[in-house]
């Protein structure tokens, strides 16, 4: 679980309750230092982050994750400071001008200058209002003086307000850039000028003196350079007139609180909130994001069920928006047709959670999809070769004219709007899919006419097939052991692409179908096509051509030619040429009456092919290009992402995201019981899924024993109208999401069964 900013696994929850166990008189200080040292736990300037770890103790500990002895005594922040009035030093008093006092020094109180710490709370306690603190976090405090009449007051800076919504919007940065760039801004939490002091314009001019030091001094204790200053006023008792001498920015006022704080203290109303910026471009340095890599998150321990194996690793800075997108991966999971309401069972409640979850500002599409990545990382190390197919489809949501952001799908004129959607599927040299790595989605702007040809492929949808590369090796880089190929069809017939590929040995490999009417040219051979249809067959193949629209699924038989080419630049972009290998098969032995396009494939690979049984080894990975465009068809038919009506684009696509994990396990599903068919159901059905499949199938009392994956598919099937003969082969997606629906609604029967006093009742 989350902390504090830190992932704690089971592994470091159980030594922490190990360490608690064995040593029960542990301070929780001397807990907190020993968790620091464990994790590495460090603030920039290298201090242990002790405050952290005891924060993240108490979120533990109310968590019940662990068992902590109650602590000792109170916090230091809970006992009265007793500080005399006489232990002050006298105080002068002064009317006059700035000038007069002479050089006015701010004097940084260091932790080991106790005496003058004591003085500081001392003059806190004495003349402000909210005393000398506690001041929260990180902290600077000074002492305002001058030689000829000494101290005139005292200031303090700590670290900043965790949320505060006129700051953020005037800032401008997401929740996620505010959680990595909150250090960068600092409270100014107290100011104090001797009410002795009658000295005109004092106050602004302390006030710009300190704001000029304190970034230096911040930063040579902390390690970190603030760029931005907050405060507060409270307008019931001051104008803020010294902050706007000093070019502080009033941005809003804070919420009052009516409830009382948990110390039991109450809101005094709502306060001023003014801001400074340290520097010209702090603003757009608090709005950088990190950048979001994979396999930054910790692998969660065991999961609970598929949702929290897909999503457990989602981080959005609110625990409960994780556990609400486990709710809804697993609603709409068991209505995968349903639109949004029917798959939230008509709750009123879990309705409006939806909406809210996917119209939430710090939501999006990639935070959704990257804990699936990342799961989806984990499952491809189990494998020595994986094929990352990446393909584009249409998204059509023409029927949904009111929603936000749409753009054409084909042409500027064309009347057909939607989403243009590029994914990257991982699958096993099998079929088997693995997940998704990669998903684009993005709607064309109709208002742009034709645009020329020679723009650099970065400004063009080209750009797709390169980001989907690259993301592949980055994955690669966190799986070594396991040699990934992206595999396109004719439109990643780019040379960019394939020079990418070639120029780093240790990235992934590529495999792409050549496109024909690109003329590419072999170096002293003439044109690819001819010259691969010179080489001598090197043998034949059978290969299944499944059934697309309208066209059967038939046997083609291939005659195979291979040969290592090397490939001209096109000629309006100037490079080295490309050394590839080419697979040249085209169909044979056909009937021209039963087949009006015969087969005519022409792949080009990094991956070294100089024998038949590799040649033959590259038909077959391209062959497994189809399985992403079944996906493709489960996606839009089988979860009817058509049917969603959130009226912006951007929620659109976050609930899209959820969809699309969906319609990848529905996928996932239909390929388990043919590779892996008998290994026991219940590591995708939970214990009463398949106890009520088995009842309603067999019209009996369920086994002890969960059946096996092929014999619980093949019952889901049959729910979606699979009928078993020998003829039929595997059930697939259609009849899987069919099925799977019906199965949600037998399970509510059986959980309302079981809830009755009757003794013949299987469930649990």
């Amino acid at each position: 679980m989350w902390a504090s900013g830190r992932y704690f696994d089971e592994a470091t929850i159980g030594r922490i309750q190990a360490a608690v166990d064995a040593e029960p008189q542990m301070s929780r200080r001397a807990l907190s230092r020993r968790i620091c040292e464990w994790m590495d736990w460090r603030s920039p300037n290298g201090a242990l982050q002790e405050m952290s770890a005891r924060k993240a103790l108490g979120r533990l500990e109310r968590e019940q994750a662990i068992r902590l002895p109650a602590p000792s005594r109170g916090h230091a922040f809970e006992r009265p400071r007793q500080i005399p009035p006489a232990e002050l030093p006298p105080i002068a008093t002064v009317q006059g001008s700035v000038e007069q006092l002479g050089p006015i020094e701010l004097v940084a109180i260091s932790g080991r200058d106790r005496a003058r710490s004591r003085l500081w709370n001392g003059l806190l306690d004495t003349y402000h209002e909210l005393g000398a603190g506690p001041l929260c976090g990180a902290q600077l405090r000074y002492l305002v003086g001058c030689e000829r009449y000494g101290w005139l007051g005292a200031l303090a800076f700590s670290s900043a307000t965790w949320r505060l919504a006129a700051r953020e919007q005037w800032i401008g940065w997401s929740d996620r850039a505010r959680r990595a760039n909150l250090g960068g801004v600092i409270l100014q939490s107290r100011f104090l000028i001797l009410p002795t002091i009658e000295v005109a314009n004092l106050a602004s001019h302390v006030l710009g003196q300190a704001l000029g030091q304190v970034a230096h001094d911040w930063s040579e204790r902390y390690g970190i350079e603030p760029v931005l200053v907050e405060t507060f006023v409270d307008p019931q008792r001051y104008r803020g007139t010294s902050y706007q001498a000093t070019n502080w920015i009033r941005v809003g006022e804070t919420a009052a609180r009516p409830a009382p704080y948990p110390n039991g203290k109450r809101s005094g109303g709502p306060k001023d909130l003014y801001l400074y910026p340290l520097r010209a471009d702090g603003p757009s340095m608090l709005c950088t994001e990190p950048e979001r890599r994979l396999g930054q998150q910790p692998r969660p321990g065991t999961p609970g069920d598929w949702a929290e194996e897909e999503f457990g690793r989602f981080d959005a800075g609110d625990r409960r928006l994780g556990e609400r997108l486990g709710l809804l991966a697993r609603d709409f999971f068991a209505r995968p047709t349903a639109t949004l309401p029917e798959a939230c069972q008509g709750s009123e409640a879990k309705i409006k959670a939806a909406y809210r979850f996917c119209k939430h500002p710090e939501v999006d599409m990639e935070t959704v999809l990257t804990p699936h990545v990342e799961a989806t990382v984990d499952r491809i190390r189990d494998h020595p070769v994986v094929l990352a197919v990446q393909d584009t489809s249409d998204l059509n949501y023409t029927h949904h004219p009111a929603t936000e952001g749409l753009g054409p799908l084909q042409s500027i004129d064309d009347l057909t709007v939607g989403f243009k959607l590029h994914d990257t599927m991982a699958f096993t040299v099998e079929g088997m899919p693995l997940g998704l790595l990669d998903v684009q989605c993005w709607a064309r702007d109709g208002s742009e006419g034709a645009k020329p040809k020679n723009r650099p492929i970065e400004d063009k949808e080209s750009a797709k097939w390169l980001q989907s590369y690259r993301r592949v090796a980055e994955v690669q880089r966190l799986v070594p052991e396991t040699m990934l190929v992206s595999v396109g069809d004719r439109e990643a017939d780019i040379y960019e692409l394939f020079q990418e590929a070639l120029s780093d040995p240790e990235g992934p490999k590529l495999l792409v179908r050549a496109e024909r009417s690109r003329q590419r040219q072999v170096e002293a051979e003439g044109l690819l096509w001819s010259h691969m249809s010179r080489k001598r067959v090197a043998g034949f193949v059978d290969i299944l051509i499944p059934r697309k629209g309208s066209r059967p699924a038939r046997n083609a038989r291939l005659a195979v030619r291979f040969d290592r080419v090397r490939l001209r630049p096109p000629k309006d972009q100037p490079g080295p040429p490309l050394l590839l290998w080419a697979v040249y098969a085209h169909e044979v032995d056909y009937d021209p009456h039963e087949v009006s396009e015969p087969v005519k494939w022409m792949l080009l690979t990094t991956v070294p092919t100089s024998t038949f049984d590799a040649a033959w080894q590259r038909l077959r990975w391209y062959a497994k290009r189809w399985g992403i465009e079944v996906f493709h068809r489960v996606l839009k038919s089988g979860c009817r992402i058509a049917d969603r009506q959130l009226r912006k684009a951007e929620r659109l696509t976050t609930c899209l995201a959820i969809d699309l994990v969906v319609a990848w396990r529905i996928h996932w599903l239909a390929y388990l019981g043919r590779e892996t068919p008998d290994i026991p159901c219940d590591v995708f059905l939970a214990e009463e899924e398949w106890k009520a499949l088995c009842a309603v199938n067999s019209r009996a009392a369920p086994p002890d024993r969960p059946p096996t994956a092929r014999e619980a598919i093949w019952m889901i099937a049959k729910l979606g109208g699979f009928l078993g003969r020998k003829s039929d082969g595997f059930p697939g997606p259609t009849t899987l999401w069919r099925g799977i629906e019906r199965l949600a609604d037998i399970v509510i029967g059986w959980r309302a069964y079981a809830l009755l006093d009757h003794p013949a009742r299987a469930g649990p």
